[in-house]
């Protein structure tokens, strides 16, 4: 295992070039990592070198995708393995977004399913993305849940700076983290792992 230091601009071309060579009809990429990561900040910032490179992008939030309140605090609302198992709609992510991108597919998405600060439906409307286009599918736990990613970046936090980084009243997720790093070994199965405690110095493991 080699870790290279880069830039934060490096990273994004980089990542960018990886998904314009993909040869699939669309390409379906999971930007996975905890908050204090900022997975939502680099799909953000991904967005526009694709887009000059010709590919047609739509971000999708995790977070859009969580189940109602009633089942996510059925067993109350700090439960680490109910977060872990429970509170992403994965049968919702893979039929509405991953679903239509894979072969055969339409192309038809729903950016967003589920407003969880309101706790109702988002309405919004369907997008078409033109074949050769990419989604970003950005948020926490995404990996090892057989969601069809044809590309897919970790971004990786050491346990000390994720205890140090994740906020106090949010405090109850760790374990969940722990587990996940234990049973889906998301920088073992990882397209792309990105080392992030320090996000102004990256580092690509290879």
């Amino acid at each position: 295992m080699r870790i290279r230091p880069i830039t934060p601009p490096l990273l994004i071309e980089e990542i960018a070039d990886r998904v314009a060579a993909a040869g699939t009809p669309w390409v379906r990429v999971a930007v996975d990592g905890a908050p204090p990561a900022w997975p939502d900040e680099l799909a953000d910032t991904l967005a526009g070198p694709l887009r000059l490179r010709g590919r047609a992008v739509v971000r999708v939030s995790a977070r859009d995708f969580l189940r109602p309140a009633s089942l996510r605090f059925e067993h109350g609302r700090t439960d680490p393995d109910v977060f872990y198992d429970d509170w992403l709609d994965v049968g919702a992510l893979d039929r509405e977004v991953l679903g239509p991108l894979g072969p055969g597919g339409t192309g038809r998405v729903l950016p967003a399913l589920w407003d969880s600060e309101t706790d109702r439906a988002v309405r919004a409307a369907y997008v078409t993305l033109p074949p050769g286009g990419v989604v970003l599918v950005y948020g926490a736990l995404l990996l090892g849940r057989g969601l069809p990613f044809d590309l897919t970046a970790h971004l990786w936090l050491s346990p000390a700076a994720l205890r140090r980084k994740v906020p106090a009243d949010e405090a109850w997720t760790l374990p969940a983290y722990e587990r996940y790093e234990r049973e889906a070994d998301p920088a073992g199965t990882a397209d792309l792992v990105v080392r992030m405690d320090h996000p102004d110095r990256p580092a690509l493991v290879e």
